[in-house]
């Protein structure tokens, strides 16, 4: 799990840090099956046989954990470390870090007692709210539809203009789009559906190019809400009739949003709170206008420049630096950037994470320094920033550079 300041849930990071670990053992429920077929001196034999082998893990578990619990201290205690010397403006070294990799559990796995009751059906969660959620509550809650745009080029060329505009460069917003979005992802593509696969499903809310969530969209509305009316007020003054009347419009609606998302103090906790409730789920539809979803999406990445600008980062972030900003909220995001690239080839990736969110993701483990994980984002974005969507957007922003040159 990342330790996020904010800006992203560890939750809803894309399908690239989702994947989970699978074990090699019998699922519980049908190690049960098993042992139901069984007779009583079999079921005796086997429940001897689950003492001893329980035995046998309890102890491969306690010398594990007199490793572990040591190891997983150091990390929190040296992040905290980091924390406070940039708090106080001392340089952060290399020492600074956990340098050696976490202890790992090379023993017997948790047996399945025979006796105990089979393993009940899974809890049904709560269905993940989509593209048509994010629409009906924008309509019943605030009469609102998006503009949306008439062709994919239409809202790229909307969006590389922004993006230019606010000094992204071509490399930041091609390769966050490949890598967020699978290389082909359409604006409102959601996280889990980047592949187009029969079996896809959303994983969370976040969505279109950068994989906002919607957490995100209410946050973004509470802090840079103004921006936004600003440069729709100023694109309005240029049109007439029914183009105006639209825009104008969409300028009330936005307003009230707004005025909704700043009903809550300015933090994470109270933003994701709305962000759940129908209104919070309407506003996150305006990911899907022409006008104000590159608005949203720019200025997701824009903020993460301008927080490693005022902690004093001066180098140019690379587009995968900015993807790890994006990804891991800027806080957790920084401390991985702010590392000289030598550096990164000697820190553990164990540094960044919660104990249990680093034990369940095998992403970390096998790209094991901040340097093979900043190599795995490079090499899925080298490939994805070939394919057509990439490559069309790539072309949407050099023709904005050469609008914004005349």
């Amino acid at each position: 799990m990342f330790i996020n300041r904010r800006g992203r849930s560890d939750q809803a990071c894309c399908c690239f840090w989702l994947a989970l670990a699978v074990g090699t053992t019998a699922p519980p429920a049908a190690q049960h099956a098993a042992f139901a077929q069984i007779g009583p001196a079999s079921l005796e034999q086997a429940q001897a046989n689950y003492q001893r082998e329980l035995a046998e893990y309890d102890a491969a578990r306690q010398q594990y954990e007199t490793l572990a619990a040591p190891y997983w201290k150091s990390v929190s205690d040296k992040r905290q470390l980091r924390n406070a010397k940039r708090r106080n403006g001392e340089p952060v070294v290399v020492d600074d870090y956990v340098l050696a990799q976490p202890p790992v559990y090379a023993g017997p796995p948790r047996p399945v007692d025979p006796a105990a009751p089979a393993a009940q059906a899974p809890v049904t969660r709560a269905a993940i709210p989509t593209v048509g959620d994010f629409l009906s509550n924008a309509l019943t809650q605030f009469q609102f539809v998006p503009e949306r745009p008439t062709s994919e080029l239409e809202f790229k060329a909307s969006y590389a203009g922004v993006a230019a505009e606010a000094g992204l460069t071509r490399s930041q917003i091609v390769r966050v789009y490949a890598f967020e979005s699978g290389g082909n992802g359409r604006y409102d593509v959601q996280a889990g559906l980047e592949y187009d696969r029969p079996d896809g499903r959303p994983i969370s809310t976040a969505l279109g190019y950068n994989q906002l969530l919607n957490t995100n969209s209410v946050e973004l509305l509470a802090e840079k809400g103004d921006q936004f009316l600003t440069a729709l007020r100023r694109k309005s003054v240029s049109l007439r009739g029914e183009d105006r009347k639209a825009l104008d419009s969409k300028i009330e609606a936005l307003r009230r949003m707004i005025e909704f998302a700043r009903s809550v103090p300015d933090e994470w906790g109270q933003h994701e709170t709305l962000a759940n409730t129908p209104q919070g789920l309407g506003i996150h539809a305006m990911n899907l206008d022409v006008d104000v979803g590159p608005l949203l999406q720019t200025q997701k990445l824009l903020d993460s420049l301008i927080f490693a600008r005022t902690k004093g980062l001066l180098h140019e972030l690379s587009a995968s630096e900015l993807e790890m900003m994006n990804l891991t909220g800027d806080g957790n995001g920084y401390d991985l950037v702010s590392m000289p690239p030598d550096t990164r080839e000697q820190v553990p990736t164990s540094n960044f994470f919660q104990r249990g969110g680093y034990e369940r993701n095998p992403v970390a483990i096998r790209h094991n320094t901040a340097a093979s994980l900043f190599a795995a984002i490079d090499a899925k974005m080298d490939v994805e920033s070939m394919l057509p969507g990439a490559t069309e957007l790539a072309a949407a922003y050099d023709a904005a550079i050469r609008r914004c040159a005349r």
